[in-house]
């Protein structure tokens, strides 16, 4: 019964145990289904589940007829025009980054959006290139086709090395599609929770520290050779400062300049965009100044800067991709996969919390997967997308995905029609331009202070991460990030932090003893609560630390035991002891039988239940013993396990844990366990745990029955009175006794108690 009033409660019930819970309490009968009822319903077909399907694999069905075509038309226009000349540049630029021609940037800003639009749950995400995954595909270029190769066998002997660089980077990119596609059918959208936030945020700004430092060669204008794998970048720098005196003036000040004019313009839409509708586009403005002036005055002729050159107009036909690549970099395909969900998806869930709509995990990798095959094949490289460029997208009013559709008929224009005035733009000026783009993950490094104050696990997963990417590279310093932050976990539960809780305030709640002043401990009881599941990792270093609680070794205690009753029994054979009405009287202490002999041989027997009927008389093992035989002494009577966050215990956690118990109840010490969730009391039955030793009387519902029970089993006093609710003010209130003595009073424990 419960009963309250304002801030106070009253509650009157029995002490339970689970096995008297669940006789007051039966539970329903449930049929759990199988993994045949599972299969049968995954392929059992209605119109109902035929039109669910439908709509899931092409969530533009359900969208695009609820389009509101008055109200989001002219935002998704402004939108797309601003998003598309936005992803114009940026695909230009992050094309330098996977070492082909910028041209191919073009296509990237294209296809995958054609394919999203339909396939796509995000209305707001800006699918196109970014600079991570730009970068991964280029380093996994030069291994096949490096700096300074005459090509590889993989490849015809009339291609090009840009056409096998092109053909190589389509190949890759269908390749991660692949991987998504795969994961996305399968419905492991899931996998991204792997990719923790603090080892997302320490790899994109390793990666952008990785891309700022290979385009300082385009703003510097030099010819550096390309580097990849572990230490690469530490070469090209090198190599940089090798060449350092041949630097370009031209395309330094025209890098300078674009980007100081980039900032500050970037820094005034942000501060002022609640009063500018259209953010100021000035990355196509400098662009097209640029452009302008270095054909006017003839920058590559005179002072001999880098320009993108002609640019490819219209489409090339599509590639087959290559089995024999797809051998060589399965690993970088997988990574650049990964990588692309993980950041497209927590992006899309930016959007989808603020704009109050659902996205589906699987259904995205399924969405990137088809897209970026179908960009490989038409030889673009890897997509996802960016902050800035969906900030773009969503902040002049974009409402869906017809606003991608704008941007991407921008990119068509460019690349079919207005592509040739872009011949004598600046490499330095795309070089800058992408500098300017990685300060949002520069910025990253603010995270460092503020992870450090919250959890230094995570801040340790977000530094070591990063520095794993600057040092061994994109791919191994994923791999190194991820087994890094599994190993955090595996630490953080293989050794958990256990403590010993006590009664607060005289009431039912238990916290760790050392927080509090206030606190109550029946005598002889020590409460061990276990914060983590029990597996085959921690399962030993569980076992230590309640040995540690209690305060000595259970195992020890049980041989020390069992080694003063053989000699107990080998001084009464002798008649050194004697039985008698007042008591045990020795009549010698010449008897001395050594640890050898009363071993005879039979160690092993030491450990096994002590069974004091053997003898004629009841020993109390804390009282002095006869003829100065010294056991260690058991303080403790009853040793509870508070297992309300356990979660799983595996078969090795299992044989830890009723060794644990037997230990202890074979040397008197009653052992209970409360709080222990339904599912695991009943693996616990199904994996025969229990035996005659082990019951399941000793799992109790909380904590406090457990306390109750064990005081009402040694028939010792509850130390806390209880006043009726209406003799106070308060409608219920619990009062303690002051006098520590009064625990050892004898008392009847009531059927029923009150707190």
């Amino acid at each position: 019964m419960i009963e309250h009033s304002g801030n106070n409660y009253l509650v009157d019930r029995p002490i339970f145990s689970e096995n008297a819970f669940a006789a007051n309490h039966p539970k329903l009968s449930r049929n759990h289904k199988t993994f045949l009822d599972h299969l049968k319903e995954c392929f059992r077909c209605s119109p109902q589940k035929a039109k669910q399907i439908l709509f899931t694999f092409f969530p533009i069905l359900s969208w695009l007829p609820a389009y509101n075509f008055k109200q989001w038309l002219v935002g998704d226009i402004i939108s797309g025009i601003s998003t598309g000349t936005v992803a114009v540049l940026q695909g230009l630029a992050f094309a330098l980054l996977v070492n082909i021609s910028p041209s191919y940037g073009l296509y990237s800003a294209f296809f995958p959006i054609l394919t999203y639009f339909i396939l796509g749950t995000s209305r707001h995400i800006s699918v196109g290139p970014f600079p991570v995954l730009s970068l991964m595909v280029g380093t996994a270029v030069l291994k096949i086709v490096p700096e300074g190769s005459n090509g590889t066998t993989l490849f015809a002997n009339n291609m090009t090395i840009e056409e096998q660089r092109v053909f190589v980077a389509g190949t890759i990119t269908a390749l991660a599609g692949i991987f998504q596609l795969a994961l996305g059918l399968l419905q492991v959208g899931f996998i991204v929770i792997y990719l923790s936030d603090p080892l997302i945020s320490g790899f994109t700004t390793g990666a952008a520290v990785l891309v700022g430092v290979s385009q300082i060669k385009f703003i510097l204008g030099l010819k550096i050779s390309n580097f990849s794998g572990p230490l690469s970048m530490f070469y090209t720098l090198e190599d940089i400062f090798k060449k350092i005196t041949l630097t370009n003036i031209c395309d330094l000040v025209t890098s300078i300049i674009i980007m100081v004019v980039v900032f500050v313009v970037k820094e005034v839409n942000d501060r002022f965009k609640a009063k500018i509708p259209i953010p100021i586009p000035i990355e196509l403005i400098m662009t097209v100044i640029a452009t302008g002036i270095s054909y006017g005055c003839d920058f590559a002729g005179r002072y001999g800067i880098q320009i993108i050159g002609e640019l490819k107009q219209g489409y090339e036909p599509p590639i087959t991709p290559s089995v024999e690549v797809f051998q060589e970099l399965v690993t970088d395909g997988f990574a650049i996969g990964i990588v692309a969900f993980a950041v497209g998806y927590s992006v899309a869930k930016v959007y989808a919390l603020k704009h109050d709509y659902l996205i589906n995990g699987s259904q995205e990798l399924v969405a990137f997967g088809i897209s970026n095959i179908f960009c490989g094949c038409f030889r673009g490289f890897a997509v996802s997308t960016s902050l800035s460029r969906s900030a773009v997208q969503e902040s002049t009013g974009g409402k869906s995905q017809i606003a991608g559709v704008l941007s991407a008929l921008i990119a068509m224009i460019v690349t079919l029609a207005v592509g040739f005035l872009l011949k004598t733009l600046p490499k330095s000026v795309l070089g800058a331009l992408v500098l300017i783009n990685l300060k949002g993950m520069l910025m990253q490094f603010s995270e460092i202070r503020n992870l450090w104050r919250k959890d230094k696990y995570d801040c340790s997963v977000w530094i070591v991460t990063f520095i794993a990417v600057v040092i061994l590279g994109l791919d191994y310093g994923l791999a190194a990030g991820v087994g890094y932050e599994l190993l955090t976990v595996v630490f953080r539960t293989q050794f958990p932090k256990f403590t010993v809780i006590a009664n607060i305030g005289r009431s039912d709640i238990y916290k760790n003893k050392k927080d509090y002043t206030e606190i109550y401990e029946p005598e002889g009881t020590l409460i061990f609560k276990c914060p983590s599941p029990i597996f085959f990792a921690n399962a030993g270093f569980f076992k230590e630390k309640v040995s540690a609680a209690v305060g000595f070794n259970p195992l020890r205690i049980l041989r020390k035991r069992n080694k003063a009753l053989r000699k107990i029994s080998a001084l009464l054979k002798e008649g050194v002891l004697h039985v008698t009405p007042k008591g045990l009287v020795c009549t010698s202490y010449e008897y001395n039988a050594s640890d050898d002999e009363l071993d005879n041989n039979r160690v092993e027997e030491l450990y096994n239940p002590i069974h004091p009927n053997d003898l004629p008389f009841h020993i109390d093992w804390n009282a002095d013993l006869p003829y100065n035989i010294v056991v260690p002494k058991v303080d403790i009577h009853s040793l509870i396990l508070d297992f309300g966050a356990v979660s799983f215990i595996d078969v090795s956690g299992m044989k830890s844990l009723k060794s644990t118990i037997k230990e202890y109840i074979r040397i008197d010490v009653d052992v209970y366990i409360a709080n222990i969730d339904s599912d695991l009391l009943y693996k616990l039955e199904n994996c025969e745990f229990f035996d005659d030793e082990i019951q399941t009387s000793i799992f109790f519902l909380t904590v406090h029955d457990a306390v109750l029970h064990s005081i009402a089993k040694k028939g010792m006093k509850y130390p806390y009175d209880i006043q009726p609710a209406k003799e106070v003010n308060y409608y219920t209130y619990i009062n303690g006794y002051t006098d520590e003595n009064l625990r050892n009073r004898a008392i009847t424990m009531p059927n029923e108690t009150k707190f």
